[in-house]
């Protein structure tokens, strides 16, 4: 993950989930796994967040997925 102050009010958040992670298949998995997990991470208003998946996003346990979400997001602050 990485973050940078935004011009806009609210969090803005950018998913980008590369050919390693598979095809487009699990690469849209991943992206709609992220999203929904991110409606239980509190991200900080005025920034902009770039979340590059992994491979493991497709398959790990989703409260796994929203821990390692809600450590990225408190190891930017």
């Amino acid at each position: 993950m990485v973050a940078a102050p935004s011009p806009e009010a609210g969090p803005r958040v950018g998913l980008v989930a590369g050919r390693g992670i598979g095809n487009a298949v699990r690469r849209n998995r991943a992206k709609r796994r992220i999203r929904h997990a991110l409606r239980e991470v509190s991200l900080e208003q005025g920034m902009d967040y770039v979340i590059i998946a992994d491979r493991q996003v497709v398959e790990a346990d989703f409260q796994d997925l929203i821990g390692w979400l809600r450590r990225a997001v408190e190891a930017l602050r």
